[in-house]
């Protein structure tokens, strides 16, 4: 960590020339308006304001209450990160400093609360990308390549693709609990902290973890072979009752210089692939950003509108938007997927039954005629619907759902017991009609139905521009 300051000292004079005043209250700069990071590859980028900069999710979260440094003038923070071995080095800048009522924050424990022994004086640091630039390549080694093969209807896959400069790119899959793979997940984490809203490291001893990485090969000037990260996932067994095994996706992350490139659709295409070998009972999501929801409905209506067992299904309800009167609610029943249909797409795809409700939608969309202004009024009714239904039985089951903590021997936080209550009583403290305007919460379910529309509409345009398999 280098530290400046900039100027020379104040001389004596200048402090005996002071004169009693009233000090200027420090206000505190937000610690994402004085800290850059930047992603570099080789030692030539580092020093550089001209790298790639990443754009961290929420920086003032380690720099206390109020996410906010005090005691500096012209503070500037430029942190480089290497993506060979993910070490780090930073260099502080100011003008002057001073205690102007709140002290003067140190910047050396927040920034090891984010890279810990990852970050490193500047010639250490530069060693780092000679010394360990064959780190990934060793590790990955002892990985097993995944390849993509989502459902039991692909008569192909691909443990690789070929990049048109001639590099190679893969998916590996390792156990997170050998020593180096967890070495490599502890460098990695800073990104997580970084990148991941809510991010926090697994645990690496935990043998249920796994990580994808997806790498990037390529041939050095020299001839040799480079491998690195572009991307990662990890994954964890669940015990399902009473034989079988969920994997839930914890984080995935795709590093930002290679986002936009497919890289983390081939992550869960490989997630999906490993669940569909195995037998996995199903995949789900531990609380997905919004983008991850969109990416992972994309992802599933294409591997649905390949299935053929659900076409049936499909058809109906296309024909009751075309001709019914969705006035009449026999119709609308008619429009939610038959449970055995949801079953042999979680058999076969490995999709959950919330994740297909949610895919269910854009497929029935998608084989609409979107040109036709009955249908689409009738498919707006039949969201509607859906939305006020998704509703309703919420709070129906929130109503009788009630969380009781018990003690345990670990971590009294983290035990509670799940009560449902009999004949439709309530816990004490939850009121079951909360009331409210009634045009208030007609505007609130139209918002929420334009928002379901969106996305319907968002993720139909996604899977129509992309190839069909």
């Amino acid at each position: 960590m280098a530290l400046k300051q900039k100027g020379g000292e104040i001389s004596t004079e200048a402090k005996k020339r002071r004169r009693v005043g009233f000090a200027n209250i420090d206000t505190g700069i937000e610690a994402s308006e004085c800290i850059k990071v930047f992603l570099v590859k080789s030692g030539d980028e580092v020093g550089s304001t001209n790298s790639f900069c990443i754009n961290p999710v929420d920086l003032n979260q380690f720099f206390g209450e109020d996410g906010k440094i005090y005691g500096y003038k012209g503070l500037r923070v430029n942190i480089w990160l290497s993506t060979v071995s993910f070490h780090a080095y930073s260099e502080i800048t100011f003008e002057s400093t001073s205690d102007g009522g709140k002290g003067i924050t140190d910047l050396e424990p927040a920034l090891q609360d984010i890279f810990g022994e990852l970050l490193t004086e500047k010639e250490q640091f530069l060693q780092t990308f000679s010394t360990e630039r064959n780190f990934i390549r060793n590790i990955a080694s002892d990985g097993a390549v995944v390849p993509c093969k989502t459902s039991e209807e692909d008569d192909h896959s691909s443990n690789s693709n070929s990049e048109a400069d001639g590099s190679m790119i893969k998916v590996i899959r390792m156990k997170q609990d050998s020593k180096p793979v967890g070495l490599l997940y502890s460098r990695l984490v800073p990104l997580v902290l970084l990148l991941v809203d809510g991010g926090s490291p697994i645990d690496v001893t935990d043998p249920r973890w796994e990580i994808f990485l997806v790498v990037k090969k390529v041939q050095d000037p020299l001839g040799d072979c480079i491998t690195n990260v572009l991307g990662f996932a990890t994954v964890y067994r669940f015990f399902h009752y009473p034989d079988s095994t969920r994997l839930r996706i914890g984080q995935i992350l795709v590093l930002p210089p290679y986002q936009g490139q497919g890289h983390g659709c081939h992550l869960l295409e490989s997630v999906y692939s490993v669940a569909v070998s195995e037998n996995i009972y199903d995949v789900t999501a531990e609380e997905p950003s919004d983008y991850l929801q969109y990416l992972r409905a994309c992802i599933d209506t294409k591997r649905l509108l390949c299935f053929q067992p659900i076409k049936p299904a499909i058809n109906s309800v296309v024909s009751c938007l075309k001709e019914g009167n969705l006035s009449k609610r026999i119709c609308r029943s008619s429009s939610c997927p038959p449970a055995s249909v949801m079953e042999i797409a979680r058999q076969k795809l490995k999709i959950n039954k919330k994740q297909f409700l949610r895919c269910w939608e854009v497929l029935i969309y998608l084989n609409l005629n979107q040109e036709n202004s009955k249908c689409t009024e009738n498919f707006r009714a039949w969201v509607s619907d859906r939305v006020k239904s998704d509703i309703v039985d919420k709070d129906a089951v929130d109503s009788r759902k009630h969380l009781v903590e018990v003690p345990n021997d670990y971590d009294h936080d983290m035990t509670f017991v799940v009560c449902w209550l009999q004949n439709g009583g309530e816990p004490d403290g939850i009121d079951s009609n909360p009331g409210g305007n009634q045009s208030t919460q007609d505007e609130q379910l139209n918002e929420l139905v334009k928002k379901r529309l969106e996305d319907i509409v968002k993720i139909t345009n996604k899977v129509s521009a992309s190839p069909r398999n």
